[in-house]
């Protein structure tokens, strides 16, 4: 399930948007099949530049983002969050993100990090420097919030999109349904047609069988069944109308 197939992605970006400058962490959304599906957001040269510009230290942020689930610390210090996006119990994306510091950082831990992964230590030191920090419960309240209206949002959509498709095919229903009843309503003058006919028939019969007196009498009686099938006819028809008229009311009623 594609998340930018039924999703306002104008919207979405704006509560990414939001959401980014509101608290200073990082986020970005990425699909079912792990790509970006919106734009980077309070993303850090800590992170984008040094520590994934590094292969070791690239790897290790992968393994991160694979194996990562609500919020964490990842390997090179910082607190990261992994929410999954769901639609009925299907998981379609993830809203990832963080890149920020519990707590002012201990330098030579980052040092540390910085020689495992073969990048040069001041530039990695200064580029710590500018990394947000943030409580740990602030962390964890904002990458909630950020879940909870992402996850109300895209499920919002898709049930807008469903009910849209629900519309379309009742639209076409009743127009088929429309349809349907004007050709029983052409059927049923047809039949009319045949009952006056039968009327005529039978009415005949009955003179002719009258005038040929005792030879006509078998004659008679077939006059008389036919008179009685056209009576019979006339019911059924006329139920038939009823219920047509009936359909028309329930399709004018969907119409509304």
């Amino acid at each position: 399930m594609d998340i930018k197939q039924f999703t306002d992605m104008n919207r979405f970006e704006d509560i990414m948007a939001n959401w980014a400058a509101a608290t200073g962490l990082a986020t970005v959304a990425v699909g079912a099949d792990g790509k970006y599906i919106s734009q980077c957001y309070n993303f850090t040269d800590f992170c984008i530049k040094l520590t994934r510009g590094s292969s070791e230290g690239c790897a290790r942020c992968e393994k991160c983002d694979r194996e990562g689930q609500g919020v964490y610390r990842c390997h090179a210090g910082l607190i990261d969050f992994g929410i999954p996006l769901e639609i009925e119990g299907q998981k379609v994306g993830s809203v990832i993100g963080g890149q920020v510091l519990p707590a002012e950082p201990d330098e030579e831990k980052f040092r540390r990090v910085a020689r495992e992964i073969g990048v040069n230590e001041n530039q990695y030191i200064e580029a710590l420097r500018k990394v947000n920090v943030r409580t740990e419960k602030a962390i964890n309240a904002s990458a909630k919030l950020l879940g909870e209206v992402l996850n109300n949002f895209i499920n919002a959509e898709y049930a807008k999109m469903k009910n849209k498709v629900i519309h379309e095919k009742l639209a076409k229903g009743v127009e088929e349904t429309n349809n349907l009843a004007e050709q029983i309503t052409m059927k049923t003058t047809e039949l009319k047609e045949l009952q006056n006919k039968q009327r005529i028939l039978a009415l005949n019969a009955s003179i002719e069988a009258a005038r040929a007196g005792s030879a006509g009498d078998g004659f008679a009686v077939v006059a008389k069944e036919v008179g009685k099938l056209s009576g019979r006819s006339s019911v059924v028809n006329k139920e038939i109308e009823e219920i047509v008229q009936n359909i028309n009311a329930a399709v004018e009623a969907m119409r509304e």
